[in-house]
């Protein structure tokens, strides 16, 4: 991965725009959650619903706490040991969070990532940012950049080269207060 791409992805959240980048199992699209159009951009391109809200990804705990309410030790002993790493929490989130995050739901779906090009690339950012398979919404996700190329063509400002997991599944996600299993990584 080049220090290069990394900037230059940071930058392009920054303006507003919108990225594809390797996670542990598939690419994702990604842009910075604070800025309302380029959530909208993402939900237009993957053709999906704003009601089923998106997920955030981080580098560590503290880029998620801006989104989230305060949560009491047994969720955080629930939650912490399982990160970094390729579980999806659903936690309470602030008020303030948009509907276009967390859809229509009053949790917001966060995961501390263990992918080193994630974990630079919110550290550039130095916040969380969001996280969405690349793909049309119900069709396959792309695992390498020639897939995303080949959905998105130049709809996406920068892809990020780099690998995924081809075995892997995509992230298991739990709800942090039900302790409910909604996608089990298997």
């Amino acid at each position: 991965m080049k220090k290069q791409q990394i900037d230059q992805a940071s930058l392009i959240l920054q303006q507003g725009g919108v990225i594809a980048y390797p996670t542990e199992a598939v690419y994702g699209l990604g842009c910075d959650p604070q800025n309302l159009n380029a959530v909208k951009k993402i939900l237009s391109l993957k053709q999906r619903s704003r009601d089923k809200g998106l997920i955030l990804v981080a580098a560590n705990f503290e880029q998620l706490q801006p989104y989230l309410k305060p949560l009491d030790q047994a969720i955080l002993d629930k939650v912490l040991p399982t990160w970094p790493g390729p579980v999806t929490w659903l936690i309470p989130a602030k008020e303030t969070v948009s509907e276009y995050l967390k859809g229509e739901f009053t949790t917001l779906a966060v995961r501390v990532s263990n992918h080193p090009v994630v974990k630079e690339l919110c550290e550039k950012f130095n916040g969380a940012i969001v996280s969405t398979s690349a793909n049309i919404a119900t069709e396959e996700a792309a695992r390498t950049a020639e897939q995303v190329r080949t959905i998105f063509r130049d709809d996406v400002d920068l892809i990020i080269e780099g690998e995924t997991d081809l075995k892997a599944s995509p992230s298991e996600i739990r709800d942090a207060v039900t302790d409910k299993i909604i996608r089990s990584s298997r």
